[in-house]
Order: C-alpha cells, then sequence, then structure tokens
C-alpha cells in the first residue's frame, strides 16, 4: 500500500512534464517499466546472493586452516571462525548494500529511459521518464522528456498542416469541379466569364503549392538565394510602384518615406525574395486596411544593420492573435476565405522564413484599431 501511494503521487505529482497522461490511468508503458525493472532487480540479487554465500563460506574456511596451520586449541578455533565469519558476512553485506545503492542510481534510470524508448518507437509519444535521477542520469531523464515533447509537438504541426492543406485545396477544387460539371451539364454556358473564374481557382492552387514548396525549401535551410548588393532606396521605391496601383483602387494610399533613408545604404541578400517578403506584407496591410487609410512604406540605418518598417493604419490585430500571426494557415478570422480577398494564410509565415534565411529577424506591433507596424532587420552597410 506504501508503494501504491508514492505512485499515486508521483503520478499527480505537478512538475513541468505534467501527471502521466490516459487521464490518470496508469499507462502500459509504465507497466512494462516495472516488469523490466523487477526482473533486473531479481537476477542482480541472486547474482549478489551467491556472491556473498561463496564469500562467507570462503572467509570462514580460511579462518578455521589459518587457526589450525599455527596451531591452537578447539576454543581458539571457534573464536577465530565466528570472527571470520562475522567479518565474511559484514563484508558481502556492505557489499550489497553499495550495490543496491547503485542500482537505484544507475539501473532503475536507464531501465525507465530503456521502457519510455520501447513506447516511443511504438508510436506513443506521451510517455515520460522520471526525473528522479541525479547527475548524468537525471540530465538523461531530462533530453528524453525534451525530446518526446519535441516530438510530439512536430507530430501535432504535421497533423496540423495535413488538415490545413487539406481545407485550402478543397474550396478551389469543388469550385473548378462545380463550374465543368456545370458547363458539361448545360447549367452553365461556356462564357469567358465562366472560364475565368475555373482558371483563377488553378491559378489559386498553383500559387498554393508554389508557396508550400517555398516554405518547405527554407525551412529545411535548402532555399536557393542569390545573394548580391541591393540598393535598399531602389528597393522600396520599387516595391512602392508595384503595389500602388492595388493600393488605390481599394481606396488606401501607399506612401514610400524615403528622405531620411541614405542613398548608398545596401544589403547583401536576394532582390526577389526580399520583394517578395515585402509585397506579402503589403498585400496584408492592403486587405485590412480600410479605405481612406495609409501605408507607409520606410527604411533606415542602423549600426551594422538596416530596418525596413511597413505600418498601416487598418483594423489591427488582436493580442490572441498576435503570437500565431506568423504561423501557416494562421488567419484571426476564421469565416474569411479566398473569395472574400484573403490569401491562403501563408504569406506571413513565408516573410518569417525568407527573412531568418538572409540572416535577419521580422516582428510585428499592433494594437485593435490602430493598425500594425511589421518591423525586418537585415545586415546592411553602406558603400
Amino acid at each position: 500500500m506504501k508503494h501504491k501511494g508514492n505512485w499515486e503521487r508521483w503520478r499527480h505529482r505537478p512538475g513541468p512534464w505534467g501527471p502521466w497522461p490516459h487521464n490518470g490511468e496508469r499507462p502500459q508503458w509504465a507497466a512494462d517499466w516495472r516488469r523490466k525493472r523487477r526482473r533486473l532487480f531479481v537476477r542482480f540479487l541472486t547474482f549478489v546472493g551467491v556472491l556473498g554465500l561463496l564469500v562467507a563460506g570462503g572467509m570462514a574456511a580460511l579462518a578455521f586452516l589459518i587457526t589450525r596451520v599455527f596451531g591452537g586449541d578447539e576454543q581458539t578455533a571457534l573464536l577465530v571462525w565466528i570472527g571470520g565469519c562475522g567479518l565474511a558476512l559484514a563484508l558481502p553485506l556492505l557489499a550489497v548494500s553499495l550495490a543496491v545503492s547503485a542500482y537505484r542510481r544507475v539501473a532503475t534510470p536507464l531501465t525507465s529511459v530503456m521502457a519510455a524508448a520501447d513506447a516511443v518507437a511504438g508510436g506513443d509519444l506521451s510517455v515520460r521518464v522520471p526525473e528522479t535521477g541525479a547527475g548524468e542520469f537525471g540530465r538523461l531523464a531530462q533530453s528524453f522528456n525534451r525530446m518526446t515533447e519535441e516530438l510530439s509537438h512536430a507530430d501535432q504541426l504535421r497533423r496540423n498542416l495535413t488538415a490545413d492543406v487539406a481545407h485550402e485545396l478543397r474550396t478551389p477544387l469543388h469550385i473548378i469541379q462545380g463550374n465543368l460539371e456545370g458547363i458539361l451539364d448545360g447549367v452553365y454556358e461556356p462564357t469567358p466569364d465562366h472560364l475565368q473564374a475555373t482558371l483563377d481557382e488553378t491559378r489559386q492552387l498553383a500559387r498554393l503549392v508554389d508557396d508550400l514548396r517555398t516554405l518547405s525549401l527554407a525551412e529545411a535551410g535548402q532555399l536557393p538565394l542569390r545573394k548580391e548588393a541591393v540598393n535598399l532606396a531602389d528597393l522600396l521605391a520599387d516595391v512602392a510602384t508595384s503595389f500602388s496601383g492595388q493600393a488605390e483602387a481599394r481606396g488606401v494610399t501607399l506612401h514610400l518615406e524615403s528622405a531620411c533613408l541614405p542613398p548608398n545604404l545596401t544589403v547583401f541578400a536576394d532582390a526577389g525574395r526580399l520583394d517578395q517578403v515585402l509585397g506579402n506584407l503589403i498585400v496584408n496591410a492592403i486587405r485590412h486596411t480600410p479605405a481612406g487609410g495609409q501605408i507607409t512604406l520606410s527604411g533606415q540605418a542602423a549600426p551594422g544593420a538596416i530596418t525596413i518598417l511597413v505600418r498601416d493604419s487598418g483594423e489591427g490585430i488582436s493580442p490572441d492573435d498576435l503570437p500565431h500571426i506568423f504561423d501557416r494557415f494562421w488567419r484571426g478570422d476564421r469565416a474569411r476565405t479566398h473569395r472574400g480577398g484573403v490569401g491562403g494564410g501563408l504569406g506571413l509565415a513565408i516573410a518569417r522564413q525568407l527573412v531568418q534565411a538572409h540572416g535577419g529577424q521580422i516582428g510585428v506591433e499592433s494594437a485593435l484599431g490602430h493598425g500594425a507596424a511589421f518591423t525586418i532587420t537585415l545586415p546592411g552597410t553602406e558603400i
């Protein structure tokens, strides 16, 4: 009952990894671990017991032999024999005590990790091992728990990504299928409008596939970058010119602040990828800035770096959404769709990966009703 009480205290023990999984029930891997530890302990105890008996018998025989060789009466032999037996028993008991202590410090943590590793190999990523060992074994348990935590997180991300991709593909595919079936059944006339709508959806699918490919390559560190000296003022001017028409169509003013920007400030980067990053940020700002609003694009020099700022006067980002806006397929308003003018939810995720591929950082500051400001920091030089 005492052991069961210890188990209950451990199962509900607060800690960085939480209680045992499976709604408080003892997991199967824990039972396997207990059986393995019990078998290992029985083998260990049998070995130590046999060794202790051999040592005790040998010591007693040696004491009796020494008494006979050096002479002495039966009383002296008995005293020497008793003393030898006592010493022979004391030494094995001390050895057993030290061995049990070593077993608890070494064998138990190793057996726990081995059983948990078998559970992970079997697909159970919820396993955690008790972090009760000291020294290297304690650190081993902590490292194992961190590993399983990361594996579980990565597996959840994979599941979420699969579900998100399936969701994003489903809408345009249904539209394409419905349009084509309607044309074949004679419901729709193959007019340019219907064909154009179908073509737009195929382009949306192509963009989604290209974005996923870019994102996967960037995350794997395999995205090819054609780096060269890029003049920051020219880059910002090209971006502002490219998106001024789209902003004007939405009734939004796109303003470029270049007065404080040194004309000779350059960054060693892939101009096309930086253009893609800024394009994603500006398109995102246009979507969330109402008519009459303003988007400001600016840059400035810092010691050994450059800073690019994209600020808008739009609706802003809620505090709950702010930590997630660079995640794949994240949208604060889940009711919005592509047909409402919203992209596939990969633009900001791609922007972050591309900036990081250049050795830079991207961040955002925002409040509801007060717009958003995205800041990009990249290594820069003046020539």
